[in-house]
């Protein structure tokens, strides 16, 4: 039986700036909790009873908040230079003898998933997922249930499957591995092209749920799935003539003021005051010591820790970046976007808002576009439109 799993998190998460720049992307939160902890969670739960984390950039982080996990024992091992996934699980090779798992920390999967890889009786398995843009991905072309040819990021979208990165792989696979280091070869995908060009069988199980986040809004639509498993519980204290339906989880020590209008599933951390007369509409995520002053309204948001909003503002669609102080009135207009990405255009056909840094003072009836991304540690002036991105440390006068 598979005891060890070895987990890739040493990246920084480029393509989510500005909220990467503080933290590495594996510690995004999602219904306020970071991404990680679903892969410990789901990890622990398929019958894994330890765990090597591989951690390079922002790492302090990561060891700081895990240091009181339970149930499994923890490992770190240091990846200094993010060179490449078959660099990075290098980096593990001295804890493992035996067969293993190996997971992304920054993406969610279900344990019956892992489960499933766990029990396969093929020495080489990897989860794949059906994907309807596979030009992002590694794409996994399969005969037979077993892997022909694995094409990473292809320039259109071609096959129908995706590799989640999510293997079980042998002790030997180390050998391999090293081969390949030797030549300035990093990727992992690589490694596994080369073991199937050789003819080894690599396995395919269709994994039940993964989700991936790549972009900041992806933030949105994957703490919309999450936070659908809220279940109700009240730690804090909420005032008469408070209305609250479906789902809503209040941590301890957080005020819910009178006449506040709460839909959910909605999640709201510790030590957090509400209202009063603030609304919260469903897939809504509001951290800790977080501060939403009256007739403040939030819908489908991922707002972090330390937010303090003012009243009458109107947020929806959008991440908010710790330590926000936010004016009155502020509004972020949601809609269908366009958004140069990779220097390439994509249109968003989901609805989006506006994607804020952490430590932002964002002053009085301020507007952004759909879209548009403030840096990290900005000063907006009062009555400013966004229309465009605003680099991080800017001043907006």
């Amino acid at each position: 039986m598979i005891k060890k799993a070895v987990i890739l998190a040493a990246g920084e998460g480029k393509r989510l700036r500005p909220f990467t720049e503080t933290m590495p992307k594996v510690m995004l939160p999602v219904a306020n909790k970071p991404l990680l902890e679903y892969v410990f969670d789901a990890t622990r739960k398929s019958g894994i009873n330890e765990i090597i984390v591989v951690v390079g950039y922002k790492k302090e982080v990561i060891m700081e908040h895990f240091k009181d996990y339970k149930n499994v024992k923890i490992t770190y091992v240091i990846q200094d230079r993010q060179l490449g996934t078959a660099h990075a699980l290098l980096q593990a090779k001295k804890h493992i003898k035996d067969s293993f798992i190996v997971l992304a920390g920054d993406n969610i999967i279900d344990p019956e998933s892992i489960a499933k890889l766990i029990k396969d009786h093929s020495e080489y398995s990897l989860l794949i997922k059906e994907h309807p843009h596979t030009s992002k991905y590694g794409v996994v072309f399969v005969e037979n249930r077993n892997i022909s040819k694995i094409v990473e990021k292809p320039k259109e979208d071609v096959g129908k499957y995706i590799s989640t990165g999510i293997y079980k792989l042998p002790g030997s696979v180390f050998a391999d591995i090293e081969q390949f280091h030797s030549q300035g070869v990093y990727a992992l995908s690589s490694v596994i092209q080369y073991l199937v060009d050789k003819g080894k069988h690599i396995n395919t199980i269709l994994a039940k749920s993964w989700m991936d986040i790549v972009y900041p809004w992806d933030l949105i639509t994957v703490n919309e799935t999450m936070i659908q498993g809220t279940s109700e519980s009240t730690s804090g204290t909420i005032e008469k003539n408070v209305t609250i339906k479906g789902p809503v989880s209040v941590g301890k020590d957080t005020k819910i003021y009178a006449g506040c209008y709460i839909v959910g599933p909605v999640v709201i951390g510790d030590s957090c005051e509400i209202g009063p007369n603030a609304c919260i509409f469903p897939s809504t995520s509001i951290g800790n010591n977080t501060v939403i002053h009256p007739f403040s309204e939030i819908r489908s948001s991922v707002i972090m820790n330390d937010v303090h909003i003012a009243s009458t503002s109107h947020i929806s669609h959008s991440v908010i970046g710790k330590g926000c102080i936010i004016g009155d009135g502020f509004s972020t207009i949601t809609g269908k976007t366009m958004i140069e990405v990779d220097n390439e255009f994509k249109i968003l056909g989901a609805p989006i808002g506006a994607m804020v840094g952490e430590d932002c003072i964002i002053e009085s009836h301020v507007v952004v576009d759909p879209g548009k991304i403030i840096g990290r540690k900005c000063t907006i002036s009062p009555m400013k439109h966004i229309r465009k991105n605003i680099p991080s440390e800017s001043k907006v006068m």
